[in-house]
């Protein structure tokens, strides 16, 4: 048997043991029917169930489980059979780090790794990952010989957008190292025991699970999938040992290459299993063996500029100056000028820049002009810039148009930025992003309050008004294109979204507008126009040319879709979608879902539960996934009947979407505050006492056609 192999069995046999014997102990101290799960997860077990589709519910289930563990490692002198033992190994980890969640509601704690990634998670890493703002997933575990090495290739991955998962001390060296920590910075701690690496092992099969559909059970087509579509890979530090050598077996037997800082030898596996004793040369040969592609914009600025930075948190312990329109006016604004008015690449800051720190106004008007350019485009650049400020370090911004806050950091202002690194930041990423319709570009910065009150007054108010009044205008009557959106194509392969002015993207992030944008910015890219003719059915909006577009774009997956109905072919659903809406048949109505909702629904399905039913492309009527705005759109499920069929949210997205339904409500039935009629948590969840709070408030779907 060679080193290799025999390295592998020895890791995954050990593993076995183990898990059989943690196994045994468990039933004998808890019982066998006592629950065994991991949090918020609709997927049970998620490597067990999408290997084998057994659901795991209890310990009880568990010895059939380490059998087919078992079954999977034959000792024979095979790589493919010793992949297969990794496999097992990864089996064996999952189930021991279940075992740790039936000892403790939260065994991570006390810890510095996170342990199981939830569902929701996942979901919301959908965009950035098929946007490429994610590019890839590396796995770091081990413990460097020198603590300097781990943690510049940390920071490179993170300076690369990479999301970067840590398993064992290597946690402990970065954060001896300074590196910025969490899910919002992309670098998580997950554990320090080997066995924590299950839980990207776990995040990578619940993609399969969520965007591709997979049907559980099927082995094969789950490996083509994560190999396929899941760009993630291994770095191990330190001396490696036989369970660390089976666990990289699993990770390979997943098409994830693994990447070791010892000379292994002859016992290299090219393309899968490479030695790379240069730390230097380790994020390079990561990411040419999984075949990433950054794309890196070198920035003129003090501070380092990367995707994973848009979720650092600034605290006004932190903070050198905030512009906040709390305690001054702001503004943002990009406006569409002559060519002979912008004087491309020109900076400019009138008034002060934040030497002396504290609070201050701030006006941010960027003047652009190209042959190609539309006024339409000038709010899809603005909302560019809360990403791109986001993404130099030591900056925090939020909101958008005259409602923003920025605050920079003490670190970053000791680093040397100021308010022109702003401009080259935006000058550069326009240019960069928006070339096709850009030719020049023009930034300037005003801090002096009463100059940006009178911009803010004179200027942004009544653009932003104007652009108000213009989408106001757009309906799905008034234009003559639709656009697909296929941006999630690459994990889930058979869902398109027709994204029209009423119905935005299911992800939130992609309005007509946006599409039309996208068009003209990357002609051949994921959004085409789509002809608004061939009209069959007005009710469900059914068009022989939208089934034609999305039968093409989905490769025959999907021939019918309607827009508007959530029985008749619903529209698909990727998996990132912000809600879910789904029939409620005791009260005639739907409830809508969001992702950040943990507890149970009348449904007596967790938003997990009923997201299960429908992402990956797949089409279940009577469910469908959607963004939180189209919630309030006139043209939400108006097949059924519309807005007036929601019984029942979570408050947080009543709250939240409550001006904005009870407007449409109004419009279209001439009722007031409808989200008063609508249950939530906090009044019932229980389908008898969610009907009798319905009756008492005279909800409209009681006395509405049956739904189904």
């Amino acid at each position: 048997m060679s080193v290799l192999t025999d390295l592998i069995y020895g890791g995954s046999n050990a593993v076995a043991g183990l898990t059989e014997g943690a196994v045994n102990d468990a039933i004998a101290k808890h019982g066998a029917d006592t629950k065994v799960a991991f949090p918020d997860t609709a997927y049970f077990l998620p490597t067990i169930y999408a290997a084998t589709g057994v659901k795991v519910k209890t310990l009880g289930d568990l010895p059939a489980c380490v059998g087919v563990l078992k079954s999977l490692i034959s000792n024979k002198e095979d790589l493919g059979e010793a992949l297969n033992a990794g496999l097992a190994t990864a089996v064996g980890a999952e189930i021991l780090e279940a075992l740790k969640y039936v000892e403790s509601e939260n065994p991570y704690e006390n810890e510095a790794g996170i342990g199981f990634v939830p569902d929701p998670i996942i979901r919301s890493l959908g965009v950035p990952l098929v946007t490429g703002d994610i590019p890839g997933v590396a796995v770091v575990l081990g413990k460097a010989d020198q603590t300097e090495d781990v943690v510049k290739v940390v920071k490179d991955y993170q300076s690369k957008g990479i999301m970067t998962f840590l398993v064992g001390g290597v946690i402990d060296q970065c954060i001896e190292g300074g590196v910025k920590m969490g899910l919002e910075l992309r670098v998580i701690p997950l554990g320090h025991e080997v066995t924590a690496v299950t839980h990207v092992v776990t995040v990578a099969i619940r993609a399969a699970l969520i965007f591709g559909a997979l049907e559980p059970g099927n082995l094969p087509a789950l490996l083509a999938y994560t190999k396929d579509r899941v760009p993630a890979f291994v770095n191990t530090f330190g001396e490696i040992d036989s369970v660390v050598v089976s666990a990289g077996a699993g990770a390979i037997a997943l098409g994830f290459p693994v990447v070791v800082d010892v000379d292994l030898g002859e016992n290299q596996v090219p393309g899968a299993l490479e030695s790379v004793t240069d730390h230097t040369m380790t994020v390079k040969k990561s990411l040419e063996l999984r075949n990433i592609k950054i794309k890196v914009t070198e920035l003129p600025i003090p501070v380092a500029f990367a995707a994973a930075f848009e979720g650092e948190i600034i605290r006004r312990s932190d903070m050198h100056t905030e512009f906040s329109s709390h305690a001054n006016p702001t503004c943002e604004l990009v406006c569409t000028t002559p060519a002979d008015e912008v004087e491309d690449h020109k900076i400019t800051v009138v008034g002060q820049d934040i030497d002396a720190g504290g609070e201050l106004a701030l006006a941010t008007i960027v003047k652009v002009a190209g042959e190609k350019m539309q006024a339409d485009f000038e709010s899809v650049i603005e909302r560019k810039i809360h990403a791109w400020f986001n993404y130099m370090e030591g900056v925090m911004h939020t909101g958008q148009r005259n409602l923003i806050r920025i605050r920079v950091s003490n670190a970053a202002y000791e680093a040397g930025l100021r308010l022109n690194h702003f401009g080259e930041v935006l000058y550069n990423m326009i240019m960069d992003e928006f070339d096709s319709v850009v030719d020049k570009c023009e930034v300037t910065f005003y801090t002096e309050a009463d100059k940006v009150q009178e911009i803010l007054d004179t200027k942004a108010m009544p653009t932003y008004n104007a652009r108000d009044d213009r989408l106001a205008s757009l309906t799905d009557e008034s234009v003559d294109e639709f656009y697909t959106c296929i941006l999630c194509q690459s994990f889930a392969p058979s869902h398109c979204c027709v994204v029209t002015p009423e119905r935005l993207g299911l992800c939130g992030a992609v309005s007509w507008l946006d599409a039309k944008a996208t068009k003209e910015l990357t002609p051949t890219g994921p959004c085409q126009p789509i002809k608004k003719i061939g009209c069959t059915d007005e009710r469900t909006g059914a068009y022989t040319e939208v089934n034609k577009v999305v039968e093409q774009a989905t490769q025959g997956a999907v021939n019918q879709v309607t827009l508007y109905s959530l029985i008749e072919d619903p529209m698909t659903s990727c998996g990132c979608f912000e809600c879910i809406c789904g029939v409620e048949p005791a009260s005639n109505g739907v409830v809508v879902v969001n992702r950040e909702y943990k507890g149970m629904t009348p449904t007596g399905m967790t938003f997990g539960e009923l997201a299960s039913m429908t992402g990956g492309g797949v089409q279940t009527p009577g469910f469908m996934g959607h963004g939180r705005h189209f919630i309030a759109s006139k043209k939400f499920i108006s097949a059924e009947g519309g807005i007036q069929r929601i019984v029942w949210m979570p408050k947080e997205l009543k709250d939240d979407v409550a001006d904005r339904l009870n407007k449409t409500a109004k419009e279209l039935y001439g009722i007031d505050n409808f989200t008063d009629m609508i249950c939530d948590e906090t009044i019932a969840c229980d389908t008898e006492e969610v009907l009798n709070f319905l009756t008492e408030k005279g909800h409209p779907a009681l006395t509405m056609d049956p739904i189904m």
